[in-house]
Order: structure tokens, then sequence, then C-alpha cells
């Protein structure tokens, strides 16, 4: 019993990145509610942004979310006139995304927004601490992302 007490304690380092990457979330939803774009439409235009030309099941990958699912928000997406879906050459069944001139102000816009939060989020961090800091969360990702499944579990 006091194990599982001690594994979902709150000072526990998988809480504490849980926690702080939720009150992140909640403080960018925040701000970011006045633009009109959902949560995971602000997603899907800010993983397209680093990956234009990416094929839908390629986006659904990366973003963990169902084709079908990807595929309503693309279509509100492109509704709005900020992403557009273009033949893929090699696949004629396939479509490729690619932003609109008209989203890159707002991106532009969220990545200001994000920049305020982690500001905020690290607030009284010295230069130093922000490096040290994210070379940690770095290497985090790097354990984890390097693992198989079958790993993790055993």
């Amino acid at each position: 019993m006091r194990i599982i007490c001690r594994l979902m304690s709150e000072d526990t380092v998988g809480f504490l990145l849980s926690d702080a990457a939720r009150l992140v979330r909640r403080s960018f939803d925040a701000r970011a509610r006045a633009t009109g774009v959902t949560k995971a439409q602000w997603q899907v235009l800010l993983v397209l942004s680093r990956s234009e030309g990416i094929n839908q099941a390629g986006l659904a990958d990366r973003l963990e979310v169902e084709n079908i699912t990807l595929c309503r928000m693309v279509d509100r997406l492109q509704d709005a006139g900020l992403v557009e879906r273009r033949p893929d050459p090699a696949d004629r069944r396939a479509w490729r995304l690619f932003l609109t001139p008209a989203a890159h102000p707002m991106i532009a816009s969220m990545r200001g927004l994000g920049s305020e939060v982690i500001g905020e989020a690290l607030a009284g961090f010295s230069a130093d601490e922000q490096a040290q800091l994210r070379t940690m969360l770095e290497r985090v990702r790097s354990n984890l992302s390097t693992r198989s499944p079958e790993a993790a579990r055993g």
C-alpha cells in the first residue's frame, strides 16, 4: 500500500512532468481561445508548419489520432482557408497537406503565445538552468522514444 501511495504522490517526477505539461497547455489554451481555432486544430497547424507536404496518414501518426479524426479536423481547417490538400504524385489515393498564406500569421501568433507561456513558466530560472532543464528533458524524451513498447512493459 505504501508503494502505491508513493507512486501516486504529487512529488514524483512523473507526476510533476505531467502536471507541468497540463498547466502549460491550460495556460496556452486560455490565451489561444480568442482565435476561434480549437486546441486540436492548433496542433494540426503547428505540426504541419514543421512538415508541410506530409500526407494525412503521416500527420495522423504524428498527432496520435485516428485518420478519420484528422480528416475532420483538416476539413474544418480547409473550410477556414488555412490548409489545402494537394494530390500526392506518388499515390493517387493520398493527399498532401499544405498551409495557405492565411495560416502563417496565425502560426506566428501561436508561437508568440507559446513563448509567453514558457516565459511565464520559466520565470526566475537563469539561462543556465533553462539550458540544463532543456538538456535533461531531451534526454528523458530520448530514453523513452528509443525503447520498444515491449521493453517498456518488461
